[in-house]
């Protein structure tokens, strides 16, 4: 089974929040269902690598919002501002087989998140030079807004003043 970033920021949803590892099995889980597929791990892995650098999902630590942990210490992954959440086929039960109880994220702590993730990610494209990927978080970063109660302004002008250098 390949999952897609918006079918994993759907499986996501559907917790509301996931751990990686608790993501994982959601989809070993989906696609066993799904005939008896298998997960590749290594494809999977690269998967969620890939979602989080395009803010399809967001990494998130519950202790930030002053929660008690409920993961172990892991980090959360939601859906993130890029994501179009798609649960994909025989997924939509795992809720059920896992026993995870649904989890709720402060969107403004989770905005903060983002924006941070935001100000990492134009950091490293700038000192790159890297058109392309400041060009990309420059969209990131009105998606976040309309996402999340954050204002992203001064990153974007620092993008585009990248770009016009």
């Amino acid at each position: 089974m390949d999952a897609t970033a918006d079918e994993l920021a759907g499986v996501v949803d559907l917790f509301g929040g996931l751990t990686r590892s608790e993501l994982e099995r959601a989809l070993a889980e989906a696609a066993y269902r799904a005939d008896g597929q298998s997960v590749d791990d290594a494809a999977l892995g690269a998967a969620i690598d890939e979602a989080v650098e395009s803010f399809a999902l967001v990494r998130h630590d519950p202790a930030d919002e002053g929660a008690a942990p409920t993961t172990d210490g892991e980090a959360l992954l939601v859906a993130g501002p890029t994501a179009f959440p798609a649960v994909p086929e025989h997924a939509e039960d795992v809720p059920h087989i896992l026993d995870i109880d649904r989890r709720r994220v402060d969107r403004e702590t989770l905005g903060k998140t983002a924006r941070e993730r935001v100000i990492a990610a134009a950091d490293e494209a700038i000192a790159a030079a890297d058109e392309e990927r400041i060009r990309s978080l420059i969209d990131v970063s009105y998606d976040v807004e309309a996402w999340a109660p954050v204002d992203c302004t001064d990153e974007r002008t620092r993008l585009e003043d990248a770009l016009e250098e």
